[in-house]
């Protein structure tokens, strides 16, 4: 007799587990979403999440709502389920956590030059 998965649509876990597949920190997801890395532990543990919040977070991860929503990891990595190519293009697709690093660089970059231009601008007005 097998027991059942009560976790199986605890999507706060699945956030976190295609969060740690992809390499990226709660840190890293937190300063992309605007939030402190506290938060992003709350919702991570949050069986229920908003669909708002939701929406941001499959953004941020590069994933829609609904492989959140439908995420499993056996899916993934059993063979009879996909093939080698198909694993490969999903690690190659979504897993690539070198472009997100330099992606929050450049943007944390940017907002950098904004603030720097912004207090510029109030020096001059002063």
């Amino acid at each position: 007799m097998s027991v059942p998965n009560i976790k199986a649509n605890h999507v706060g876990r699945k956030v976190q587990r295609i969060r740690e597949l992809k390499g990226m920190k709660q840190e890293t997801l937190a300063s992309i979403l605007g939030v402190t890395q506290q938060a992003v532990s709350s919702m991570e543990q949050s069986a229920q999440i908003e669909d708002e919040k939701m929406e941001k977070i499959a953004e941020a991860l590069e994933v829609t709502v609904d492989e959140i929503k439908n995420f499993r990891e056996e899916a993934i990595f059993n063979n009879n389920v996909y093939d080698h190519a198909t694993v490969f293009n999903y690690v190659e697709q979504y897993l690539n956590p070198v472009e997100r690093i330099v992606e929050l660089y450049e943007r944390l970059l940017k907002e950098k030059d904004e603030v720097i231009e912004m207090y510029k601008n109030q020096q001059k007005a002063s």
